[in-house]
């Protein structure tokens, strides 16, 4: 297996494409046609700089995973959107990865707090923010309804140290 490398992109550039077919597919797979309108509900200079930034993970120059932050109604908090892992690249630990790309990113771009929402038909995401030390602004004890809100999550940019650095980091380049 060759090695990855860590890429900034921008929705609507040719390596992205992977990333929103996949996760469109998989959002109305899940949560039926509002899956569309979710993925249409930011643009691409949502996760531009200054304020936001999409990162791929490559293997071999194609796209295996992904994710993005924007500006969150906090101007010091940034909000991760668009996570997202090749299907026939699942369970690699390329999503704690992407996590972690991003959340040394936005602390870099002076952000002190990472938000994000999950699903709630969305276990596996669920799982992942949780062991990558993301606190949950809901009560994990009570199983989420299958229609119900998303789930909320939340961590400290200052507190937290170097997880990139933990998962690997490689240069973004």
């Amino acid at each position: 297996m060759s090695a990855l490398t860590v890429e900034r992109a921008v929705l609507g550039d040719p390596l992205t494409e992977p990333l929103v077919r996949e996760l469109t597919h998989e959002y109305v797979t899940r949560y039926g046609p509002g899956g569309h309108q979710e993925m249409a509900r930011y643009g691409a200079e949502e996760f531009a700089p200054p304020h936001g930034l999409l990162l791929l993970l490559l293997q071999d120059g194609e796209p295996v995973a992904g994710g993005a932050y924007r500006r969150h109604d906090d101007p010091h908090t940034a909000e991760v959107k668009r996570m997202w892992t090749a299907a026939g690249h699942r369970r690699r630990g390329l999503g704690r990865r992407v996590l972690a790309e991003l959340e040394s990113a936005a602390r870099e771009a002076g952000y002190r707090r990472i938000f994000l929402t999950t699903g709630p038909r969305q276990p596996e995401a669920k799982g992942l923010y949780l062991a990558a030390g993301y606190t949950p602004l809901f009560d994990v004890r009570v199983e989420p309804a299958p229609d119900g809100d998303p789930l909320p999550f939340e961590k400290d940019l200052l507190t937290t140290g170097t997880a990139a650095a933990a998962a690997g980091k490689a240069p973004i380049r």
